[in-house]
């Protein structure tokens, strides 16, 4: 994976995780103005992420891993945090969303073509 490409990962995967963030501090601060604040500013360092990524990604690579880790960070938050169950169905997803996110990624890496 080159280097471009790799920090095009980096910066879906912050995007997924900042809004993860948003709907956790939406859940988990108490103070009214305090939560509108970081939902805010969580959603607007998603954007920037999502748009840095896009500049080293195509858009569906992008998007999927922004999903794939806003899904997982969202699923595993509400888990530890909330106390909510997690149910064989859902690891069953996240294992097919990582190797979904996995095969597109090999799938869009440029191959050498063999000259012999």
């Amino acid at each position: 994976m080159a280097g471009v490409e790799r920090r095009g990962y980096i910066w879906a995967l912050s995007a997924g995780l900042n809004a993860a963030l948003a709907a956790i501090a939406a859940k988990f601060v108490s103070s009214q103005f305090l939560r509108y604040g970081l939902v805010i500013l969580f959603n607007v360092m998603m954007w920037g992420c999502y748009v840095n990524s896009l500049k080293a990604l195509s858009s569906l690579q992008a998007t999927v891993t922004n999903f794939a880790a806003n899904f997982l960070t969202s699923g595993l938050a509400g888990f530890f945090l909330f106390k909510e169950p997690l149910p064989s169905q859902w690891f069953l997803g996240a294992i097919l969303i990582i190797l979904g996110v996995y095969v597109l990624s090999q799938s869009s890496s440029p191959r050498k073509l063999n000259s012999d």
